[in-house]
């Protein structure tokens, strides 16, 4: 197997199989004997073993909850349940997979939205790849904020204690089994998962040596709220009685002339817009000029691209980056523009901000992303540039944000990189930070562009080779001190395209894309 890349010191401790496939090795008898034996050795503080395991490779395991049907198993392992209380009215449940071979890495994988979903997908991969691999439902079940009312400690835990007592119990777990502690930690998150992996930086510099943090949802309130506008921008919540409404078969439309306008910029026309921040889309082009026809649009929902397109001011306060062109050519209309109210903006205000169950999203406005920043429940905001910690004990920072992302604007990651920046005093954050931004890539994974590079779990494509897998790369700039310049991504077809580091340019030089200062 090919490591192109990868620094050769390490390889003995890498993959020895393909990527995520079936294994077929032998049940280890006395490797389920240990497993098992952890039911009556394992005491931890505050925490309850619920089950112990021991599951073969290729076989399927009844998930926690109802986030989904089953989870895969690639590599035999130990599996570890568990619930950790963190206060007198809140707990975090949790699994280690714990790995037969096993290299000395320890990783912590993060949660999506609101919740709430143990990430089993994560668990199978980072345990395929021999690390001994923990996961949490981030201290309630479901993709919901219903569990955060009335519950201020729930509340805490989902803003930045899970993942801290994740690592905490998870590494104890791991000396228990194996009989020595781990030698790196990393931790791998997407989403939510990418803010709780920026949050774990700031606020627990000393858990985590490598962390990739996916299209972070940094800057939490201020997202929500604009997730809100957004919506309310084309009638949000009531949208049959709004002039601004736009249907689906018209977001085609807006899609096909946003690539129309931007599409060459990048001088090739793909499909794909490089650069959104380049693209200054004029919906005028859409504006219906005589009776009202199928392919243009009205004066009132022009009006509402315009507010779409632009970053959203408050009283002369940047609130939030512009949606991405190009984003809405993922799925037209999408979740914030299809005239429902974005549901994790509506559950964060009734159950987070407001307390109040009946809210009338009809009445939303300025003055509840204003009272969401102020109450900032657990610190959740996430929006801080002082990163000092982290740096200095060594710590390693990948970033990633697909530029068609129709969920969080992927402007915030460059706001979040030139907020470090800032706070440090540092004109380059090579030494420690590096952001990707990946051209067609859509929220944490798929879009027409090359998104596969090992971030997430699952059969994506990515290769086993550190340039073309964030995961190892990021081990790579940890164990062996060679930091990726560039990150290759995967298509659907099989087409590879380069992935530049922030604030460096992907540029077309006739035949193909690099990277530019």
């Amino acid at each position: 197997m090919e490591f192109s890349g990868f620094n050769i010191k390490f390889l003995s401790k890498l993959l020895t199989v393909p990527l995520l496939s079936s294994w077929s090795y032998h049940e280890n008898s006395e490797q389920r004997a240990k497993c098992l034996s952890l039911k009556s050795t394992l005491t931890l503080e505050n925490t309850t073993i619920l089950d112990v395991s021991y599951a073969s490779a290729g076989s399927t395991v009844k998930p926690h909850g109802s986030c989904v049907p089953k989870a895969f198993v690639n590599a035999p392992l130990c599996r570890v349940q568990f619930s950790t209380k963190t206060t007198a009215t809140s707990s975090i449940r949790a699994e280690a997979w714990l790995p037969d071979e096993w290299y000395g890495r320890f990783l912590g994988v993060g949660n999506g939205g609101l919740g709430g979903c143990i990430s089993y997908r994560d668990l199978d991969y980072g345990s395929a790849l021999h690390f001994a691999t923990v996961g949490s439902n981030n201290g309630h079940d479901g993709d919901t904020g219903r569990p955060f009312l009335g519950n201020p400690e729930v509340l805490n835990d989902f803003a930045f204690r899970s993942i801290h007592v994740e690592a905490v119990i998870g590494k104890q777990i791991v000396e228990a089994y194996y009989g020595k502690p781990h030698e790196k930690a990393y931790y791998l998150g997407c989403s939510t998962g990418g803010r709780q992996g920026t949050q774990s930086a700031l606020k627990f510099p000393t858990d985590w040596d490598g962390i990739i943090a996916g299209a972070p949802a940094t800057d939490f309130n201020h997202l929500l709220h604009w997730s809100g506008m957004v919506g309310a921008a084309v009638g949000a919540p009531n949208p049959s009685s709004s002039p601004a409404f736009i249907p689906p078969e018209l977001w085609k439309l807006v899609a096909g002339e946003i690539l129309n306008q931007c599409d060459s910029i990048d001088g090739v026309r793909d499909g794909i817009i490089t650069e959104p921040d380049a693209c200054d889309f004029r919906p005028e082009a859409l504006l219906c000029t005589g009776a009202d026809g199928e392919k243009c649009l009205s004066r009132s929902q022009v009006e509402a691209l315009r507010k779409i397109y632009s970053p959203l001011y408050e009283n002369g306060e940047l609130i939030y980056p512009r949606f991405d062109p190009g984003a809405e050519n993922i799925h037209p209309g999408g979740v914030l523009m299809s005239g429902k109210f974005p549901a994790y903006t509506r559950d964060w205000v009734k159950y987070a901000i407001l307390n109040d169950t009946e809210f009338d999203f009809s009445n939303y406005g300025p003055e509840h992303g204003r009272l969401a920043e102020d109450v900032n429940p657990g610190g959740i905001a996430t929006f801080d540039g002082d990163l000092s910690a982290f740096r200095d004990r060594g710590g390693k920072f990948l970033t990633y944000h697909g530029r068609a992302d129709d969920l969080i604007a992927s402007g915030n990651s460059k706001r979040m990189y030139d907020l470090v920046s800032r706070t440090l005093a540092m004109p380059s954050l090579d030494a420690f930070y590096r952001l990707f931004l990946v051209p067609g890539m859509e929220h944490c994974t798929q879009g027409p562009g090359a998104w596969a590079f090992g971030q997430r779990g699952g059969t994506d494509g990515a290769r086993n080779e550190s340039s073309h897998n964030l995961l190892l790369a990021l081990v790579d700039w940890v164990e062996g001190g060679v930091a990726p310049d560039t990150i290759t991504g995967t298509a659907e077809d099989g087409a590879t395209r380069v992935h530049c580091r922030y604030p460096m340019r992907s540029v077309w030089d006739g035949n193909a894309f690099g990277c530019q200062a």
